[in-house]
């Protein structure tokens, strides 16, 4: 079954719930199976000292002039999508304390913003100081670097020019047939290279991949449920994969990682590789709808993809309005 850009979510709602697409793999577990397996993995692939000891940028060196000006060339129709879900204002199983709240001012002429990002409920992009393994952030870093003021290094003010890359987007949901994948749906390598081959695009240094489980989607036809620990998303062994392509960053509508991780002792093992491993910055709680429809229309999965931080000195990450360009 192929779902085209013009089928509403909702007349596929019913088929989702028995699609065996999207239950749960019964597979024999994959490496990394446990934390010692998932250490092993982390000192062989991680990217300390690739880019020198100072190096505070990660996997972002990845994205050159000569990426940004390809990135460019992809703009054909200047046709722009947002990769933002509007932020949740109230409570929510997936936004259990209310990470958002706006409140005009007296004149009703100004307002204030407030914002508890990392979670479920805002769209946004985590800075290289949010995660660390074995008690060292990113490029064996202590972490005493880090003071009540903010991180001492790694802050997302390090971004404070923007990212202007090749985004590409992986519609696993799409792929299998389906309008979303069901919570803890794992992903691996050779689903994205089955979409690779079906979408006709090639994931190359310096990009930055998107993956669609259809989080949104299936929030839409069934309500909100509670996405810690109970969402599809990336198995640790796609990490290896990830390196050697040279991808840049990554993107997903939850939060990266399949949940439960299957990998025991290891809750977050995509997030804690990409950030205090590779270096790699990461964009939570995309809505990627939108870009499916459009991408899908266009029957074109890769764009120019932009991003600009607010840059706050020594900040853990920020929330996100990232641009895709056709």
């Amino acid at each position: 079954m192929t779902i085209t850009s013009k089928t509403s979510i909702a007349a596929f709602a019913l088929l989702a719930v028995a699609a065996t697409a999207v239950t749960v793999e019964t597979q024999e577990p994959r490496n990394p199976r446990n934390i010692e397996e998932f250490n092993a993995l982390f000192q062989e692939y991680n990217n300390w000292g690739r880019w020198g000891a100072d190096d505070e940028l990660g996997t972002m060196n990845l994205i050159t002039p000569e990426k940004t000006r390809e990135a460019a060339a992809l703009v054909q129709k200047g046709i722009t999508v947002s990769l933002a879900h509007n932020p949740i204002p109230g409570v929510a199983p997936d936004n259990p304390d209310v990470a958002f709240n706006h409140t005009m001012g007296r004149t009703l002429r100004s307002d204030t913003y407030e914002f508890t990002y990392h979670g479920y409920g805002v769209s946004h992009i985590d800075a290289l100081c949010h995660f660390l393994w074995n008690d060292r952030l990113y490029n064996d870093t202590p972490p005493s670097a880090s003071t009540t003021e903010g991180c001492g290094k790694f802050g997302i003010q390090n971004l404070k020019s923007g990212i202007v890359t090749r985004g590409i987007l992986l519609d696993l949901a799409r792929l299998k047939g389906v309008p979303y994948l069901e919570p803890q749906t794992p992903i691996y390598v050779e689903d994205i290279e089955a979409w690779e081959e079906e979408a006709g695009v090639t994931v190359s240094p310096g990009d930055i991949i998107f993956v669609r489980t259809g989080r949104w989607a299936r929030r839409a036809a069934l309500g909100p449920w509670q996405v810690s620990g109970n969402s599809a998303g990336l198995h640790a062994s796609v990490l290896p994969w990830i390196k050697e392509r040279g991808v840049a960053a990554v993107g997903s509508d939850a939060a990266t990682d399949v949940m439960p991780s299957l990998v025991e002792g290891v809750v977050q093992p995509v997030h804690t590789m990409l950030i205090a491993g590779f270096g790699s910055n990461i964009f939570d709680n995309m809505d990627l709808e939108a870009l499916a429809e459009t991408a899908a229309a266009e029957n074109r999965w890769e764009f120019m993809l932009t991003a600009g931080p607010i840059p706050v000195e020594g900040g853990t990450g920020s929330p996100l309005n990232p641009i895709a360009v056709f």
